[in-house]
């Protein structure tokens, strides 16, 4: 029975094996295009001896039909202001008019050839209906291309529509494409997406392109992350490329260079615009990062790092137990915590570390590109207050001016029994007891504590 169990088993895994190294490769993502075609009353403005809208529908069935035998792409069509005359002011006068199919450049061009433009503008209502056109695929691109000649014409914020859908990752930052403008009223879309004043016909033509262009091509990145003198040879550091629209982190990577220097090559979509977070310690960011749509960029930016050790004193064992050091920069800003015994990389420059050991003290460093610096603190002593006592009581750090600075509470209303590592220095012990009836029954004691040695205090209860 065990034999057959076995095998059973064995013919299991490498069924299981088989398929999993003969499994269909990752399905390819869809491109999702939503045109939203502006159809209000004025696209009837002429424009170089035709209207608007008449030119508007000529260049977009064009660019559908180009579009027709792209793989993995799917077109739709939203119109607005088309259903209902410009004097009733409708405010929800958009409509799905085709919707995502892969190779449905007829039913648009078929459906264009029906529309007149007579109605209102509004983007805003179009933008939220918009949510519900995109099919629900999270694997997928969802692209949205405004073609107006207008702003909004409803009382409502096509920005913050926008922003929200952006966020709600229901398509990627739009194009908008202001056609037939004498002045380019698109300053007013920007906060939309990226805008295009499309002037006259010639203009309209290219930036249809062009946008088609960005959408479809390939685009890579790599990341040449240098020391101070501009040369590559940092890497292994972890970069998050940050949606600058919405906030969220849309790659992560850990930097890689190959044995002959090279930064690898990363896939983009170039759609999104980024800030890169270099994760170095501190991070270092850089906004609005410079990427061609359909472009092998190379980005450079200097990381110089050196290393600082924590090095522990060699006490065994260690009566503090791990010691933690919190970095700081000179301004102030905490950069991070590490314990002691670690060594962590640092950008090169100047530092305040402050050592969690009793006392807590301050020590400046510079940390230099390619180099280690060793950190560490003198070995403790311990303090042995022998009274067991209770009452309240604290210990002060005696200064060479011979001022105190306070650096412990003890058990507030415990025993005063304790034993307590501190750094080596001159200390002392102010006391009271619980059952004194006076602040002049106080105790002080004054004692010194060296490395590795036990120093023994008794308090005189009154």
């Amino acid at each position: 029975m065990r034999l057959r169990w076995a095998i059973l088993f064995a013919l299991l895994l490498f069924a299981f094996q088989t398929h999993a190294q003969n499994a269909p490769p990752d399905k390819p993502k869809v491109t999702r295009i939503l045109f939203v075609l502006d159809a209000s009353g004025s696209m009837m403005a002429p424009w170089e001896g035709q209207p608007r809208w008449d030119v508007a529908k000529r260049m977009l069935s064009k660019m559908v039909d180009s579009l027709n035998a792209y793989p993995n792409l799917e077109l739709g069509l939203r119109v607005y202001g088309h259903q209902f005359p410009n004097s009733e002011k409708n405010c929800q006068d958009s409509r799905l008019e085709v919707p995502f199919a892969p190779r449905n450049a007829k039913a648009i061009k078929a459906r264009l050839a029906t529309l007149k433009a007579q109605g209102n503008t509004p983007i805003t209502y179009s933008l939220e209906q918009s949510a519900n056109d995109f099919p629900v695929d999270k694997a997928s691109r969802n692209v949205l291309l405004l073609i107006t000649d207008g702003l909004e014409s409803c009382a409502a914020d096509p920005c913050q529509s926008s922003l929200a859908l952006q966020r709600k990752h229901i398509f990627l930052k739009p194009f908008i494409i202001g056609i037939g403008a004498e002045k380019d009223f698109g300053r007013q879309l920007e906060c939309l997406g990226q805008y295009y004043n499309a002037a006259d016909v010639k203009t309209f033509r290219t930036v249809m392109d062009d946008v088609i262009a960005q959408t479809l091509s390939k685009t890579t990145v790599s990341v040449n992350l240098t020391d101070a003198d501009g040369r590559p040879t940092e890497t292994n550091v972890n970069m998050t490329f940050v949606n600058n629209v919405t906030g969220q982190p849309e790659y992560n990577y850990v930097h890689y260079r190959d044995a002959q220097g090279r930064a690898d090559v990363l896939d983009i979509d170039a759609l999104q615009s980024y800030d890169l977070v270099i994760n170095t310690v501190p991070p270092v960011r850089h906004a609005n990062l410079a990427i061609r749509p359909g472009r092998a960029n190379v980005l450079t930016f200097k990381t110089p790092q050196g290393t600082l050790w924590l090095q522990s004193p060699q006490l065994t064992p260690n009566p503090y137990g791990t010691v933690q050091a919190v970095v700081r920069t000179p301004a102030g800003a905490t950069v991070a915590g590490f314990p002691f015994g670690t060594r962590q990389k640092l950008l090169a420059g100047n530092y305040e570390v402050e050592l969690l050991t009793l006392p807590r003290s301050t020590r400046r460093i510079s940390v230099k590109q390619g180099q280690e610096l060793a950190l560490t603190y003198a070995a403790p002593g311990t303090l042995n207050i022998t009274t067991d006592l209770k009452g309240y009581g604290s210990l002060y750090q005696l200064n060479d001016d011979e001022s105190q600075t306070w650096i412990y509470d003890l058990p507030h209303g415990g025993s005063s029994k304790v034993n307590l590592p501190m750094q080596p220095g001159a200390y002392r012990l102010v006391f009271r007891t619980k059952t004194s009836i006076g602040s002049k029954f106080t105790d002080v004691r004054n004692f010194t504590i060296r490395s590795g040695q036990t120093t023994s205090v008794a308090i005189f209860g009154k």
